[in-house]
């Protein structure tokens, strides 16, 4: 028989025992399952993001150099392809117009499927145009016809080139992003290839250039 101080004792325990009961039924299943509305954690070549850079920190030199080095590539390698289809216009030579060809694929798929989502992931805004300089070497070409177009084209492809390889060199050995990094080293083994391809073909048409460069390392 239950006795009324027994019954008084239930009553008085039964809000402690509800509200466990509440708490029990609003606790998360076991299984470390993550919870929702926790902050995600930022991917690495995120738009704006900078390795290592934490909240508030701002862009350093290092990352300005990188995002001009993307610029740069983008711009001449765009510069590339024009050359090069105005190469296959107007040269005469089979081995000039072959390299021409060569660089207007090998530059426009390295565009497309290397420095443009880099540039993008970095918030590199697309060159409009080619720089200056190409835009003068463009011109000074458009004038010019036979062996004296192949002449000022063979020269110009070697020093730009040699140009090229020596950025993309200091970038894949400096470089801290890390997709900067790999397109750098990629893209000096192809400058690599080409700058070789291009002094042969000034060996073989008896154009003059400054010092050769052993082009690969």
């Amino acid at each position: 028989m239950i006795s009324k101080r027994t019954v008084r004792t239930m009553w008085l325990c039964s809000p402690v025992l509800l509200l466990g009961t509440a708490v029990l039924a609003q606790a998360p299943p076991s299984g470390g399952a993550q919870q929702p509305n926790m902050p995600s954690q930022q991917q690495p070549n995120a738009p704006g993001a900078y390795p290592g850079a934490g909240p508030g920190t701002a862009p350093t030199e290092q990352d300005f150099g990188e995002k001009a080095f993307v610029s740069k590539a983008l711009q001449g390698g765009e510069a590339e392809v024009e050359l090069g289809k105005l190469a296959q216009e107007k040269s005469q030579s089979a081995d000039v117009k072959q390299f021409a060809q060569k660089m207007v694929s090998d530059h426009s798929q390295m565009g497309e499927k290397w420095f443009k989502p880099v540039a993008q992931q970095m918030g590199v805004s697309e060159p409009k145009g080619p720089s200056k300089k190409d835009k003068k070497l463009i011109e000074k070409l458009q004038g010019l016809s036979g062996p004296q177009f192949d002449t000022e084209y063979i020269q110009a492809m070697v020093k730009d080139h040699k140009e090229d390889l020596k950025d993309f060199r200091d970038q894949a050995e400096s470089a801290q992003n890390p997709a900067v990094k790999q397109i750098a080293e990629q893209g000096q083994k192809i400058i690599s290839m080409h700058l070789q391809l291009i002094e042969q073909i000034a060996q073989a048409h008896n154009v003059p250039i400054e010092g050769k460069e052993v082009s690969s390392r």
